[in-house]
Order: structure tokens, then C-alpha cells, then sequence
């Protein structure tokens, strides 16, 4: 999921801030490679707090389901 996560964002933001020059696949490939680098560890380390935080917030609505 987080290389076309990043695949998509990078290519559309390259795409509008740059256009497409000649040399537009290398950059995007480029900035595609450092994305996905970033997004891996901000994955594993963001992922479970925000899990946490989502089960947290919807933890009585699911309880309040299963009771009725």
C-alpha cells in the first residue's frame, strides 16, 4: 500500500509543480525511491499510536453495537 500510496502522490505533485519535462521520469523515480524510504518507518513507528488512538475513540460505539 505504501509504494502506491507514494507512487501516486509523488507522480501527481511532480507532475503539477514541475510539468512534464524531458527528464521527468528520473525525478519522479527519484522522488518516488525517497517517499517510499520515509513512509516505511513512519508506518511502523506512527501506525500503532494512531490504531491506538481510533480504537480508543470508537471503542464505546463498538460495544454499544454488540449490546443491542
Amino acid at each position: 500500500m505504501g509504494i502506491i500510496t507514494t507512487g501516486i502522490i509523488s507522480f501527481t505533485l511532480i507532475s503539477i509543480n514541475i510539468g512534464f519535462v524531458p527528464n521527468f521520469l528520473v525525478i519522479w523515480l527519484k522522488s518516488w525511491s525517497m517517499a517510499y524510504l520515509l513512509v516505511i518507518p513512519v508506518i511502523l513507528l506512527v501506525g500503532p499510536k494512531v490504531q491506538k488512538l481510533v480504537n480508543g475513540m470508537f471503542k464505546d460505539a463498538v460495544t454499544q453495537e454488540i449490546d443491542t
